[in-house]
């Protein structure tokens, strides 16, 4: 399955300083965060969750192929189950949510599980941030990536979790383009200092900006 730029991006600018102990990534997809955040990390526990059954499949054969199979388990399960019945808490959560710009509601759908979970009604920002409260160790730092122009609804749903931003990087494709994508790293500290920053990936078509490819390199092949 075709990976994302978003899921690249968020793998490998999440923080990892505080040297989190347990990460969890939700909706994982086939697995690319969650091995980039093995790469870079030295976390025993690394979760992660997919409820889409061909992604999830793939995800756990991408997990035993790797050099980091010890550490990574996936669970397949709706994000809902997945809050009400686990006990753990985690020290680093991440998410690069599902999101559709449109206004097709789960309900009005008639296909399968697979088919649902591609809408963001399957994930709505509501439930992910009532169960990252859940989720989340005290100490425990959340980051996700979503549209820009979402980013001051995200923030302030978070704010009713008592989870507040303390970095934040706009992402543009050039520089002739408005930002389209947010990175957002919130932790429980209401007086954090907030680092906000814009990051540029392309000067020109596969000209990559010095600093995406400070960000990613460690993650191609050829960069």
């Amino acid at each position: 399955m075709k990976i994302g730029t978003d899921g690249v991006l968020l793998g490998a600018w999440a923080p990892v300083h505080q040297n989190p102990f347990s990460i969890l990534d939700i909706g994982t997809g086939t697995g690319v965060i969650a091995l980039m955040l093995a790469q870079r990390s030295d976390a025993e526990v690394i979760d992660a969750l997919e409820l889409d059954e061909d992604a999830y499949e793939q995800a756990v054969d991408n997990f035993e192929a790797s050099s980091w199979g010890d550490r990574l388990f996936c669970y397949h399960a709706h994000l809902y189950e997945f809050a009400i019945e686990i006990e753990d808490t985690y020290d680093l959560i991440v998410c690069n949510p599902p999101y559709f710009e449109g206004s097709t509601q789960l309900e009005e759908q008639q296909g399968s599980a697979r088919e649902q979970a591609r809408f963001e009604d399957a994930m709505p920002f509501e439930l992910l941030v009532a169960s990252v409260n859940q989720l989340l160790e005290e100490t425990g730092v959340f980051c996700v990536i979503i549209p820009q122009m979402r980013e001051e609804e995200f923030i302030s749903l978070a704010a009713k979790a008592n989870l507040y931003p303390f970095k934040i990087t706009r992402v543009q494709g050039n520089p002739e383009v408005p930002a389209k994508r947010t990175l957002l790293a919130f932790s429980s500290n209401a007086k954090a200092s907030l680092q906000e920053d814009n990051l540029i990936i392309e000067t020109a078509r596969h000209q990559y900006t010095e600093a995406y490819q400070n960000l990613v390199r460690d993650f191609y092949l050829k960069m």
